[in-house]
This record gives C-alpha cells, sequence and structure tokens, in this order.
C-alpha cells in the first residue's frame, strides 16, 4: 500500500511539472538557423539572433531579420517536461496568416535531449521545408 500511495504521489508531481510548462509564456532566444529539406537534410545555416515568443493564444517568431515578424495563433498545445527546458517536449499547432492574407498551418516541436533544446518548425503547405533552431536560451515572461 506504502509502495503504491508513493507511486501515486511521484507521478502527480511528475504531471504537475509537465503541465506546468503549458501554462507559462514563454521567450526562447536563439543564435542559429537551420533550413532542411523534407527528408530532414541540412540545405542552409544561418547565423542569426532570434526571438520566439510563446503565449496562451499566439506565438509570435522574430527571425534575424526584425522586419520579418511571424504571428501565429495557437491552436492546440501539448508538453511533456520531465525536466522544465531540459528534457521533454511541447508540440503547438498554429496557423500563421501572413500581410497578404495568406495562411499556413505549422506544427512546432521544442524538444530537450540530454539538455540541449531544438525548436523544429514544420510547414503543412510546405512539406519540403523545415527551420530549425537550437534554443540558447529560456525566459519565463512574467502575465
Amino acid at each position: 500500500m506504502k509502495k503504491l500511495l508513493c507511486t501515486a504521489l511521484l507521478l502527480a508531481s511528475c504531471l504537475t511539472v509537465s503541465f506546468g510548462q503549458c501554462d507559462k509564456e514563454l521567450k526562447l532566444s536563439t543564435s542559429k538557423t537551420e533550413y532542411l529539406d523534407g527528408s530532414g537534410t541540412v540545405t542552409k545555416t544561418v547565423e542569426e539572433n532570434s526571438i520566439i515568443e510563446i503565449g496562451k493564444s499566439e506565438i509570435v517568431i522574430r527571425p534575424g531579420n526584425a522586419d520579418h515578424k511571424m504571428n501565429g495563433r495557437i491552436q492546440s498545445a501539448t508538453c511533456t517536461w520531465n525536466t522544465p527546458y531540459k528534457e521533454g517536449k511541447s508540440v503547438i499547432k498554429a496557423l500563421f496568416t501572413d500581410p497578404s492574407g495568406d495562411q499556413k498551418n505549422a506544427t512546432m516541436t521544442i524538444e530537450g535531449k540530454e539538455g540541449k533544446v531544438t525548436f523544429l518548425m514544420e510547414i503543412a503547405e510546405l512539406p519540403e521545408r523545415k527551420i530549425r533552431v537550437s534554443v540558447d536560451s529560456f525566459e519565463e515572461k512574467k502575465i
């Protein structure tokens, strides 16, 4: 009985940490962008400082070129982080609308393995192109 209670408490604390990540507003900073083809092969690498801001309902991506800002409306988000910002995964689905009104469906995966965190963006309408960045820092935004 004692083992069962301890296991239940451990599971509950892990779930709290996992779901706790999804309700945070985050600012991710990056310094290198990799462009990949449909099979995941890197086709181009650009050294640039970019910012990704993730809110409760919106995601804003500011690549190195400050004139080009991408805004997306978050449609769903799932999180499973064993160690916040180090080991785990978040998957965000969002709808991006460009200034001309074109809409793109994107899936963004933030994944931590062995302390290294990456952000991968896949756009449904452009399956032959993916964008990946290594996250240099996480900052929880104050609401």
